[in-house]
């Protein structure tokens, strides 16, 4: 269990802003702008320069804490991306691509 939900992945939209964020291209990190131009259905013609960026852990808060209140902000392991469906008890819409955030053990608290 990684989270007092049991929650094991959160979903976040297909957007410019998501790419920016999680993706690279050609081995750099692309900018808000370039990502519109894009789009997840282009993929397979661009095979090998889109990947996703590494990360060495996630981190999940509960709510909104300040900075200070560690009890409620997780360290948790990063266990990769993926581009696909959610499920609907963690809040994705059926049928509805998504980035899915893998979460692994946690790691540690702040």
């Amino acid at each position: 269990m990684t989270d007092p939900e049991g929650k094991t992945e959160d979903y976040r939209e297909l957007t410019p802003y998501w790419y920016s964020r999680l993706c690279i291209y050609n081995g750099q990190k692309k900018s808000q702008k370039f990502w519109q131009f894009v789009p997840f259905s282009c993929w397979d013609i661009h095979a090998g320069r889109i990947l996703y960026r590494k990360f060495d852990y996630n981190i999940m808060t509960l709510g909104y804490p300040k900075s200070t209140d560690t009890e409620r902000i997780l360290k948790l392991e990063h266990k990769g991306i993926e581009i696909r469906t959610g499920n609907c008890e963690w809040g994705a819409e059926p049928n509805k691509l998504y980035f899915v955030i893998k979460h692994g053990k946690p790691t540690q608290r702040f």
